[in-house]
């Protein structure tokens, strides 16, 4: 009787190839410089995906919330209260960014090209986020008028009844075609990680590492004040209740989902622990919590900002209020069609870094300790679903205060 070998995780052959990138470059120096067109292939089939990808995903996403006129009362609330908790998520991340200087003192080449592309005032970015030609737009990557136009597209795909139906069909055919694509170059993303991080130790050293541990202390630091501030400050005020008994009921599910990485998987046990322990109703339960764990994600939108400014420190590049403003809107409105996906955190953020004109290498850079990051990112996406789940439910009527 043959044994069935277990599969190793993606994500822990990207950390070990991250280990062997690390002991490469600090043993062999400049030698393994030879693997260096690998690390430009990844990052050129990384930037491949973008726009194909957020496109598809994105109308998809905006048409599976339905009718905007039929989405209703707990709709608005439900999408409203997501996209405010997402935006000051990454206003946290940047934050800490600030605050911890994760990138300082890195200096790695190629910030000279990146600073030529001056970065725009606030004003411009709210004007520039509409096209005036979608397909130029498309063609030349600009990411938060694509976004802007697949919102549009997706809103108004509904809105066309029957006959925008068959669209909608060709969009879910291209953005499941898009997923199939993004794990053929993720299977790859070891071997990238690799040789981008074995180059880059052998030519700056060892002391390239140190700044990755402030990047991991960076966000869970965001996501543990997001979590105390934000949530818990939204379930005192509208419920009356502790933070304690908050955190309490939800523990089991946010623990979960930091040991599975997965909100998908870990959505039945949120709603066990929303309804037993929170009191919520199994109205409330039923749409908000599976629409959270479609386009909530304020864990990975504070790793945005971490990582944006991480990026941006270690290339030596000053990001203006404009900029992160971008970052901001960007992040915010893609978390709408990138949550499904596979390595949803990497291509979002490389989204968020193309918009900013940041360097890509950068995050095949940061690929290596994503699995220790996206702990962090999914306990506290699972714990923002149930306290927007909470507070709706509070507005409606739909909370047992004896629970």
């Amino acid at each position: 009787m043959t044994e069935t070998r277990k599969k190793v995780p993606l994500i822990w052959k990207i950390t070990v190839g991250f280990i062997l990138g690390v002991l490469a470059g600090a043993l062999l120096g400049p030698k393994v410089a030879v693997v260096e067109p690998i690390g430009k292939i990844f990052i050129t089939l990384l930037q491949m995906l973008i726009v194909p990808l957020v496109f598809s995903s994105l109308v998809v996403g905006v048409a599976s919330l339905g009718d905007p006129k039929a989405l209703g009362r707990i709709g608005v609330k439900t999408v409203l209260l997501y996209m405010v908790t997402t935006a000051l998520a990454i206003v946290i991340g940047l934050a800490m960014g600030h605050l911890i200087q994760p990138g300082a003192g890195m200096a790695i080449e190629g910030a000279i090209a990146a600073e030529g592309k001056s970065a725009p005032a606030l004003k411009d970015v709210v004007i520039g986020m509409f096209p005036s030609n979608p397909i130029q737009s498309l063609a030349q990557g600009h990411m938060l008028q694509i976004i802007v136009f697949a919102l549009f597209f997706g809103i108004a795909a509904v809105l066309a009844g029957e006959k925008g139906k068959p669209v909608l069909a060709v969009m879910d055919a291209i953005a499941e075609t898009m997923y199939k694509v993004t794990a053929l170059v993720m299977a790859f993303a070891p071997y990238g990680v690799f040789a981008l991080i074995a180059v880059t130790v052998s030519r700056y050293g060892l002391s390239v590492m140190a700044p990755f541990a402030k990047v991991i202390g960076a966000v869970y630091l965001g996501c543990l004040l997001h979590a105390v501030v934000v949530y818990s400050g939204l379930v005192s005020l509208m419920t009356r209740k502790t933070p304690v008994w908050f955190f309490r009921g939800i523990q089991e599910a946010s623990l979960t989902a930091f040991v599975t990485r997965s909100s998908s998987a870990t959505l039945p046990v949120t709603m066990r622990c929303s309804q037993d322990n929170l009191g919520v109703s199994e109205k409330i339960t039923s749409f908000v919590l599976p629409l959270g764990a479609t386009i909530n994600m304020d864990g990975t939108a504070l790793y945005q900002g971490v990582c944006a400014l991480f990026i941006a420190q270690a290339f030596g590049i000053d990001l203006s209020l404009g900029a992160q403003a971008g970052i901001i809107v960007t992040a915010t409105l893609a978390s709408v069609g990138t949550a499904g996906v596979p390595g949803a955190g990497l291509i979002m953020l490389t989204l968020v870094v193309t918009q900013a004109g940041l360097p890509m290498e950068g995050v095949a850079l940061l690929a290596g300790i994503d699995a220790v990051l996206d702990m962090a990112r999914t306990a506290l996406n699972i714990t923002g679903d149930a306290c927007v789940a909470t507070v709706v439910a509070r507005t409606e009527g739909e909370l047992n205060h004896g629970a």
